[in-house]
């Protein structure tokens, strides 16, 4: 447009367009985020240079709609497309110009809302004829409900059950309503209570749900928010008896709907919120927004939004699902709708409209625009021996975050009121109980009281608890003034014949009949600090999926983002059933996916309990025999006072770790160094009672809230427990006083308390033989143990890697939404497993001495098991990571077509391991034929530098909180190296390290930059890198058999155990005992067919028993 033209049209007194700002003020855009359009308002052609040309996209709604915040974001990014400029048409312009007087644009994103003139939006697209983003004649349909379901219907998608009762005088065949007291039959069908009742206006939100009166009857009524509140509860039961409705059947939702939103058929984002049906009361965070959370689509879900978006005709549209019984059902559709608050999707969603737009009109103006294929569209990645395969699996065990102390207190009871509590919750099914509800809390309290209540009215009645017992577990469970099933837990389990023997804590004499062991758990619980581990360990876990450079929506790690976005990336996570397991899994999947939000909504969506068949859980209070046996002779040794001898070693530490053989030199003499140990601990407790006395020290608060008193109470149970009346030590405190001294070297440092370092370092090199000699001293005894604990995990690490590359549900773009994507038959199966130590270290075993390969013949091997015999403790966020690459160019049959690598990290650096560290070899190192043609150190970018082409070695990976990752164009980004340079430079670092190869390179002090309570965490170190998928199946499958013949004989002598009792049956299911699986596939585990052309549900989410034959199994999710 020629300048004299603007300048007149800017005389004429046009009206000049304005977007909203985010206080709701108008504003003039500016040049540099949105181009002003000033006309032209009639039929009149611009003759300018067609190179020139811009895409003109208007904004047609009321004011309130075009001037909110997400579609003033939305439209800030959309005109950074060179060649798109944005209207906002004004709503005076709307409402009272007619519509040949509207600007003329190209594109038209209108939609309807409160006071909108819809009927002149249908008449100005009809005169201008403009790229239409949401079709307006459908818009009519939205607001109809009637209309919504039928369309729904037609296009086969699940809604509830429903009937439509129409109140119109000229039909009445369609208003037969018969009213009862729990059911309503409307036009010959019925509706049992609780029901839904919708007026057929989509405008009005008044939502009725009755109630049966088994329930309380009464109704809840949903309406539009106003304040806090979505809903009110009314004990009116009557229906309303003016107007139309649909009357449809409950779903129950377990209290979250879930908002899924669209842009376009292949972009679909869904929320879950707080089902305004379930207590009215609307969630709000800190700035008062609703809550709501990002949450994973199934992939019949993500069919669902596709059919939705193409049926209503609506680009941008917002739709609710109901998940219930293990189905979805759409249960209303919005029409135009979008995310508030998510700045991802403010990018995704001006990315695919900008995208679309250009697509559609940048042919028709000449503008050079082409389809951007990203590099991240395609997981595969080199491996070390220069050719190209495509991941397909990654799978890791990991250990939970930093913790506070836990504490634990056992005792045997007898009193008939615990029997009577234990048959109540079905003890008797399995000989084991947890109790760890409020309730169930609330009734051991009832019990404790009573019986400390009857003690102290008749001294000599015959309670054979012991006072001091029942006082503390009442204290423990009266703390904090109420129940959480997170920081506290009682177990109890049945002993036909008593204590076998006295324990540590127990010294009374021995008496006849069957007791119950009652073990009372608090603490435990995840710190601030092991949030910031699990998050930040979690956004670096991105860099795991390679596909992509540069940032995504401003994120490292675009590749898994880009996998998880275009719905490639089949993601499961698991956590056992202990708090601080859990919320390190939610915190972990926050990093992961770029979450936002607090955590416990994270959890709820996105973390699966696994408390079935002890896959990540374990009683570590119900000992093997084989366990029994090592512990007593672990306590043995230990109470020898005199130095380790030459036959200790070999008792002790037969497999001659360094480690073990290292903790055993600084220690010498067990017994001196527990002596020690114990006066270090009554120092410490008289240290802090003179604090207690101090009146500067009152109100001092130490880490994560805890008083002075409560730290106080810590220590003198240690000190109490830890040297027994027979002046004997219980060696089975050892592992709890250096989780004390490790928690408080770390996080109350500022006491100043003396002594602590040498305790810590004493309690240390007892606890690196203990701690891991007790789940087994020989190398049988550990996969005894190994076997007895994880078992059903390896079956299931065993059937997600076999399930990667069958035909069966997994998450693959439907054929159709190919577009833009240079691979819809790619996915990725991701599985984490979030567990504690006690797995960890029996997975470890596993792979360490199960036979997986021997180290005598295999060079890279051996060097592994050098590393894990080095490392002495598998700290907090330990972890076992499996990955399985496909190379396409192998023959299906062939057992080079899948790749398997095995990586480990010990976790997070521990207190004084600046010296002692030990050393790996590098994240997927160079193979050794292939590692004299190595030119550089790595293709993985170290995450704290900006040099391009190469990793520099540097130290572990550094959390920061302000901002944890560098967020430049590579950061975080894996190169995508071609045929031709592969094998030139083909080795990995995940994370910067040290490492043999850089020695002068000093790892940095400890902590995070802005977060000193956070250590760091060790860099993955590859334990092999060239294992085939054939080898790694076959060991499972022969550990699986090992362990299931050892369990069997266990299961035998657990079944003799209640033969005798009033209730013998045991459960079988619910036992650690064999595995069986269902036939293998005939044609060999690494075959690999083409997928599937469609996209198949994902089915149930969590392990299930399968066969009645079997006595475990799972659905293979």
């Amino acid at each position: 447009m020629s300048e004299s033209r603007r300048q007149g049209m800017s005389n004429c007194g046009l009206p000049r367009f304005l977007v909203g700002c985010e206080d709701g003020d108008s504003r003039e855009l500016e040049d540099s985020d949105m181009r002003n359009i000033f006309g032209p308002y009639g039929d009149e052609e611009d003759d300018e240079d067609q190179s020139e040309r811009q895409i003109v996209v208007g904004i047609c709604s009321m004011t309130k709609k075009s001037k909110s915040k997400p579609m003033t974001e939305i439209m800030e990014r959309l005109c950074k497309f060179e060649y798109i400029t944005v209207v906002i048409f004004p709503e005076e312009v709307i409402l009272n110009e007619s519509v040949e007087k509207w600007p003329l644009v190209d594109c038209l994103i209108s939609f309807h809302s409160k006071g909108f003139p819809l009927d002149k939006a249908v008449s100005y697209t009809k005169l201008r004829n403009p790229l239409l983003i949401n079709d307006l004649n459908m818009q009519y349909f939205i607001q109809d409900r009637r209309e919504v379901y039928r369309i729904l219907q037609e296009e086969g998608i699940d809604l509830p059950r429903y009937a439509v009762l129409n109140r119109n005088p000229d039909r009445p065949e369609e208003c037969n309503l018969v009213e009862s007291e729990d059911h309503v039959e409307v036009n010959g069908e019925v509706f049992h209570k609780p029901f839904v009742e919708k007026p057929v206006s989509a405008e009005d939100h008044n939502v009725y749900i009755y109630y049966p009166t088994s329930a309380g009857g009464g109704s809840q009524r949903l309406f539009r928010k106003i304040g806090s509140r979505s809903s009110v509860y009314s004990p009116e039961s009557t229906l309303r008896k003016t107007g139309s409705y649909i009357y449809e059947e409950f779903m129950p939702t377990d209290g979250t709907d879930v908002k899924v939103y669209t842009v376009g058929p292949d972009y679909a984002h869904a929320e879950a919120r707080k089902s305004p049906a379930l207590d009215g009361k609307v969630e709000r965070d800190s700035e008062g927004k609703e809550i709501r959370y990002p949450v994973m689509l199934t992939a019949m879900e993500k069919l669902v939004a596709r059919k939705v978006c193409l049926a209503f005709k609506q680009t941008v549209c917002g739709f609710d699902l109901l998940r219930a019984n293990g189905h979805s059902f759409v249960c209303d559709v919005n029409g135009f709708s979008f995310v508030k608050n998510s700045m991802k999707y403010y990018d995704d969603c001006a990315k695919v409209l900008g995208n679309m737009v250009m697509r559609e009109l940048a042919p028709q103006f000449h503008i050079p625009w082409s389809i951007p294929m990203e590099a991240e569209d395609i997981p595969i990645v080199p491996t070390t021996s220069g050719t190209m395969m495509e991941l397909r699996c990654v799978i890791a065990v990991i250990r939970h975050g930093d913790r506070t102390p836990k504490q634990k207190m056992k005792m045997e009871v007898r009193n008939a009121l615990f029997f009577d509590l234990f048959e109540k919750y079905g003890g008797y099914k399995n000989g084991k109980l947890k109790l760890k509800t409020p309730k169930q809390l609330q009734e051991v309290l009832d019990i404790a009281r009573q019986l400390l209540a009857e003690l102290v009215q008749h001294n000599d009645c015959e309670i054979e608890e012991k006072k001091s017992k029942l006082e503390q577990l009442k204290t423990v469970l009266e703390m904090y003034g109420h129940f959480s099933g997170i920081n506290r837990k009682v177990q109890l389990t049945y002993l036909p014949n008593g204590q076998p023997k006295a324990s540590s804590e127990e010294e009374d004499s021995l008496k006849e009949g069957p007791s119950l062991l009652l073990v009372l758990k608090w603490g435990g619980e995840l710190t601030p600090a092991g949030r910031v581990q699990a998050e930040e360990l979690g956004r670096a876990f991105r860099c795991m999926y390679p596909g992509g450079q540069g940032d995504y929506a401003g994120f490292p790690g675009c590749g898994l983002l880009r996998l998880h976005s275009t719905y490639r990336h089949d993601l499961k996570i698991y956590a056992s059933d202990e708090g601080r397991v859990q919320m390190t899994a939610a915190a972990f999947a926050k990093g992961l996916l770029a979450l936002e939000g607090e955590l416990t909504p994270i959890l709820v969506q996105m973390v699966k309990s696994a408390n079935m068949n002890g896959l990540l859980d374990s009683d570590s209070d119900s000992l093997t025999d084989c366990q029994q046996r090592v512990k007593a002779r672990l306590h043995e040794i230990m109470q020898k006072n005199r130095d380790f001898s030459e036959e200790d070693n070999q008792k002790l530490a037969p497999t001659c770790s360094p480690s073990l053989v290292n903790s055993m030199g600084v220690i010498s003499n067990p017994v001196r160094t527990c002596d020690k140990v114990h006066t270090l601990i009554q120092s410490l407790t008289c240290q802090i009672c003179k604090r207690l006395e101090d009146p500067k020290s009152a109100d001092l608060q130490l880490y994560h809230s805890e008083t002075l008193e409560l730290m106080l109470q810590r220590w003198s149970k240690l000190e109490r427990d830890f040297r027994m009346k027979n002046g004997r030590y219980d060696i089975s405190k050892i592992p709890d006083i250096y989780d004390c001294v490790k928690y408080d070297t770390q996080h109350n440092s500022s006491l100043g308390l003396e002594d602590t370092l040498e305790l810590f370092h004493l309690s240390r090199a007892l606890a690196d033989i203990i701690i891991p000699q007790e789940y087994g001293i020989t190398k049988a005894e550990k996969l005894d143990i190994a076997s007895a604990y994880c078992l059903p995990l390896v079956k299931k690490i065993q059937l997600d890697l076999q399930r990667t590359h069958e035909d069966e549900a997994v998450n693959k773009l439907h054929p159709l939404y190919s577009r833009g994507v240079m691979s819809p038959g790619r996915h990725v199966r991701t599985r984490l497993y979030f567990t504690s130590e006690s797995h960890v270290h029996s997975l470890l075993s596993i792979f360490r001495y199960g036979g997986l390969l021997d180290e005598q013949i295999d060079e890279q091997w051996k060097q592994a098991m050098d590393y894990l015999s080095a490392v002495t403790e598998l700290n907090y966020m330990t972890q076992i990571v499996i990955m399985l690459y496909e190379d396409n160019n192998k023959d299906p049959s062939s057992e080079e077509r899948f790749h398997v690598e095995l990586h480990f990290s010990p976790g997070v650096k521990g207190c004084k391991d600046e010296d002692n560290a030990p050393l790996g070899f590098g994240f997927r190192p160079a193979s050794s034929e292939n590692h004299e043609k190595q030119t550089d150190q790595g293709s993985l970018e170290d995450l704290s530098q900006d040099e391009p082409d190469r990793a520099a070695p540097s130290e572990p990976i550094s959390i920061q909180r302000k901002s944890p990752l560098i967020r430049n164009r590579k950061a975080g980004s894996m190169e995508v190296l071609s045929e031709s340079n592969a094998s030139r430079g083909s080795a990995y670092r995940l994370f910067p390290s040290s490492s043999r190869q850089s020695p002068e390179i000093k790892p940095s002090g400890l902590g995070f930059e802005g977060c000193s309570m956070v250590p760091s965490i060790y860099p993955l170190e590859t334990l092999h890198n060239s294992l085939s998928l054939k080898q790694v199946d076959e060991f499972l499958t022969a550990v699986c058999k090992n362990g299931s013949e050892t369990q069997f004989e266990r299961l035998k002598s657990l079944s003799a155990m209640f033969d005798s009792h009033a209730q013998p049956s045991v459960d079988v299911e619910s036992q650690e005992i064999p595995v069986q699986l269902s036939q293998p596939p005939v044609r060999p585990l690494w075959y690999s067919s083409d997928p599937p052309s469609t996209v198949s549900s994902a089915g149930p989410s969590s392990p299930s028993v399968v066969e009645p034959s079997s006595n475990f199994g799972f659905n293979c999710e």
